[in-house]
């Protein structure tokens, strides 16, 4: 079998947008992840790929980890991005 290159490897491995998961990590009364989440509902929306949000204040060991950086964006377990989301970039992350 012939060795494919790292970078087709990885898009091949990320599967179709419906297989993916943007996970929102916020908080109650942040405005920062209101705009955050308003990104990621369009972006989601648009490509069809599903997303959560986890309430910082409810998870002790989400608590400890993202705290400072609220919001936080993950795409399948792995931090995106934190306090602004670029729609252009998650796009271009999950597709």
């Amino acid at each position: 079998m012939a060795d494919m290159s790292p970078i087709f490897r990885r898009k091949a491995a990320q599967g179709a947008p419906q297989d993916r998961l943007v996970t929102l990590i916020r908080k109650p009364g942040c405005h920062l992840c209101d705009d955050a989440q308003q990104v990621i509902e369009k972006v989601c929306g648009d490509l069809g790929v599903p997303w959560e949000q986890k309430d910082i204040t409810q998870d002790e060991e989400l608590h400890r980890e993202y705290w400072e950086q609220i919001p936080v964006v993950l795409v399948d377990g792995a931090q995106h991005t934190f306090w602004r989301v670029n729609e252009e970039r998650l796009r271009k992350a999950l597709t």
